[in-house]
């Protein structure tokens, strides 16, 4: 499965976040190491609500981009 991960940049770190898994989210000090911590956290969280006997969302989300002028 893919799911579509959303990371952004702040101050002083990124976040990651998954649009089709509510509360699935990972910091990091690096973009790198956000990406690690977000697979994990999918992996978790799968696991999570594969052993709760709920049902696996499937991907759903898409991400592009748009331009436009600035």
């Amino acid at each position: 499965m893919q799911y579509a991960v959303v990371i952004e940049k702040a101050e002083g770190n990124y976040s990651a976040y998954v649009p089709d898994l509510p509360g699935c989210v990972a910091t990091g000090n690096s973009r790198k190491e956000v990406e690690m911590q977000i697979r994990e956290a999918i992996e978790f969280h799968l696991e999570g609500l594969r052993e709760d006997g709920a049902s696996i969302p499937q991907p759903s989300s898409q991400v592009d981009y748009v331009e436009v002028a600035a």
